[in-house]
């Protein structure tokens, strides 16, 4: 990530630019992420005021990361709208079937949809990119059938690309960890619940806190699985550091605590059905190029 920008991921922020003043007024899907900030901050540079962020506040996204949402659209001058939203009362969520990205993503892009209404806005776009087609991502389909767009993707940006662009142009989020919603910790099929969550997100902000950069806390019951990167495996390792977690995740309420001896990795909670679901990424990676390729007419 210590790589200067190129020329070529240069032309590629221009187009994005030119592609974002053509649709006029936008409402942009904001998680304080490094691609939705890179997006946003893009859309501000094309629009200028002809642009809202709408971040969800909800029991599956951790208070530190609206705080982060809420404090870059103050730096950048960008209207801000918090969107209460409660996935747990979205019909089967809760269950946390193979799709619950998809219904959760469909309810949220429902509610921006209304508020951009509300707005004479017409145009909502989100932040996935290049990358997001390489694994199972149901949460795609639902931008998919609601017309949502998703530039970064259909101009071709890649996660490196946004992470150097982001660097050039100064945003904080250049070096972000990655993250998804808490409920992507839960195994399929176990019941999601707001105190479950609440103990995966002690958990994680436990782990930050003592320094870890990226992790993952997935639970499995009342079991926790600790994914860290590999290279602080032995931090982990140490006495006094093995101690202080146990102790602290049991008080959340985990009875076990364990590590990842792989470490971290996006959607390791798919790697138990990616053999069944197959022909569904390649459905929703055809979906997304169908829609991409319309984009670019």
């Amino acid at each position: 990530m210590g790589n200067e920008v190129t020329n070529e991921q240069l032309g590629k922020y221009e187009a994005l630019k030119q592609a974002l003043r053509e649709y006029g007024r936008v409402a942009v899907a904001f998680s304080s992420g490094v691609d939705s900030a890179f997006l946003l901050y893009a859309a501000k540079e094309a629009l200028g005021d002809n642009v809202i962020a709408v971040t969800a506040k909800s029991c599956s996204f951790p208070a530190r990361e609206l705080d982060e949402a809420k404090a870059f659209c103050k730096a950048h001058n960008i209207r801000h709208v918090i969107c209460e939203t409660d996935e747990l009362k979205i019909e089967g969520f809760a269950q946390n079937p193979k799709n619950r990205c998809y219904l959760c993503k469909r309810d949220f892009m429902g509610k921006i949809r209304a508020i951009a209404s509300e707005e004479n806005i017409e145009v909502i776009l989100e932040g996935s990119n290049l990358d997001d087609n390489g694994d199972y991502r149901p949460g795609l389909q639902a931008v998919a059938e609601l017309g949502i767009k998703s530039p970064l993707r259909s101009i071709g940006f890649t996660k490196e690309d946004i992470r150097a662009l982001s660097k050039h142009l100064g945003l904080p989020t250049w070096s972000k960890p990655s993250f998804a919603c808490l409920a992507s910790r839960f195994v399929y099929g176990e019941t999601i619940t707001k105190e479950k969550l609440a103990m995966v997100d002690k958990a994680e902000q436990m782990l930050l806190d003592l320094g870890f950069r990226q992790v993952r806390v997935r639970i499995h019951g009342t079991m926790a699985r600790i994914e860290i990167l590999p290279e602080e495996f032995e931090k982990l390792m140490r006495e006094d550091t093995r101690s202080k977690i146990t102790e602290s995740f049991r008080s959340y309420g985990f009875s076990y605590v364990t590590m990842d001896l792989i470490g971290y990795r996006t959607g390791s909670m798919n790697e138990t059905i990616r053999k069944n679901v197959a022909c569904d990424i390649i459905a929703l990676g055809a979906d997304a190029i169908k829609q991409d390729l319309e984009e670019k007419r």
